[in-house]
């Protein structure tokens, strides 16, 4: 069997939480390959609202198989509070939920690193979201992390050598923080986690894989964040692209199958960072309205502006994405014009390509306009009910990135979501 990817390709905040709960029915395994806390998946259905963290999407499908892999950075104290949101929903996790012993763990200290490193750097700040997701990060590379493994094997004194470095480092910075309170919280959310099966993830994965089970990866964040690929230095610390699945589940490259590529209708961009199609008029605060573009975990407002296809078709590239799907395309609805920028002006110069640095030079968008639908996607059950308008919009997507549209959500629930039969040329 092969693993398919599901992941973001826009700067995060695409829908990704909801397509995999959509798709799981479909799998027998669903893991997540990077990221932490700071990507929370939102998913609507029965009437409640869940938001997803660290756990992966599948939990709420009965007899999956969930896999935290060793590419995620994972907090004790945050990961407490995900599961006892969702036992309360009557969700048993503890038979269905396992964790990679090699994931690494976000300590307290990298959360007052985290605060430190973004005050100290004044009005080039990057806009993290304060969970400690860099400074992990950081530790993995420069080999001084703590991975989850080390909880059951010499742990305090692993522990303490680590707190004591981290100390060193914040006496350098004018920070003042209080280590105790948030170090209870954290010690405890490590005896939660103790409670759950830790794994070696690359070994059982690829057991599953030869066994013939099937597998979903999912990708948090977005690919226009990835480190290396994304918008450069406001990115995330992990790659949030494809190969990621590779690295972060210990899977060959060869193993992996479809890979699912998740966008909205429009764009948007939390926190810091260039955005060449952000609206600062009427028409990208109603997008923000209507589309309530709040984040799931930080409470954020989100930066809306159009559809950024010169964007979109590199990280199509990048991510040998073999099928798109496309959210909130309800949030549309009202608007009279639909734009879609096409190409860049970058000082008086039109290109195509997506250029090495968003903030060098002066960027202009170039727009093609098309008619909006001005009808209810809402209640649509099929393709069949999408307007002559939508249709053109999806065509011209597609044919722009050469790559099918196979599901088209059209509001937050699992209900609301249709899957495209049309052939694509």
């Amino acid at each position: 069997m092969k693993v398919d990817v599901l992941l973001g390709l826009q700067w995060g905040d695409e829908g990704k939480g909801k397509v995999v709960d959509v798709l799981t029915p479909g799998y027998d395994v669903v893991s997540r390959f990077q990221g932490g806390p700071n990507a929370g998946h939102t998913l609507e259905f029965e009437g409640q609202k869940y938001v997803l963290r660290s756990i992966p999407s599948g939990i709420f499908q009965g007899g999956k198989i969930n896999i935290i892999g060793n590419g995620v950075v994972l907090d004790p104290a945050l990961f407490k509070k995900e599961v006892e949101e969702l036992e309360k929903s009557g969700h048993d996790l503890t038979s269905r939920l396992f964790i990679s012993k090699k994931a690494h763990l976000i300590l307290p200290t990298h959360r007052l690193l985290d605060a430190a490193y973004e005050s100290a750097k004044g009005d080039a700040k990057i806009g993290t979201t304060g969970k400690g997701i860099g400074p992990t990060y950081t530790d993995k590379i420069s080999r001084n992390g703590l991975r989850v493994g080390d909880l059951l094997s010499n742990f305090e004194e692993k522990y303490q050598k680590a707190i004591a470095r981290h100390k060193e480092i914040l006496s350098h910075y004018d920070f003042s923080y209080d280590l105790s309170s948030i170090e209870k919280e954290w010690m405890e959310g490590v005896e939660k986690l103790k409670q759950y099966t830790f794994i070696d993830s690359e070994h059982v994965l690829n057991a599953l894989l030869a066994d013939g089970k099937s597998v979903l990866a999912e990708g948090a964040q977005g690919t226009m964040l990835d480190v290396d690929f994304g918008s450069y230095p406001f990115v995330t610390s992990s790659n949030t692209i494809c190969a990621g699945a590779c690295t972060g589940l210990g899977i060959a490259p060869r193993q992996i199958g479809e890979v699912y590529g998740i966008f909205k209708a429009y764009c948007t961009r939390v926190g810091a960072g260039p955005f060449p199609t952000e609206l600062f008029d009427e028409t990208g605060k109603l997008m923000c309205q209507l589309g309530h573009e709040y984040g799931s975990v930080t409470g954020r407002e989100r930066r809306c502006g159009w559809i950024d296809l010169v964007a979109l078709k590199y990280a199509v590239m990048i991510n040998g994405v073999t099928k798109l799907i496309m959210m909130k395309s309800d949030v549309l609805d009202d608007f009279d014009t639909i734009k879609a920028c096409v190409a860049y002006n970058i000082n008086g110069e039109e290109t195509d390509e997506f250029p090495f640095d968003l903030t060098e030079g002066n960027i202009e968008p170039v727009y093609v306009e098309m008619s909006g639908w001005k009808t209810k996607m809402t209640q649509m059950k099929n393709e069949n009910e999408f307007p002559e308008e939508f249709n053109a919009y999806l065509d011209f997507l597609e044919d722009y990135l050469e790559i099918p549209i196979k599901i088209v959500s059209v509001g937050p629930d699992r209900e609301q979501t249709i899957v495209r039969y049309r052939d694509f040329e």
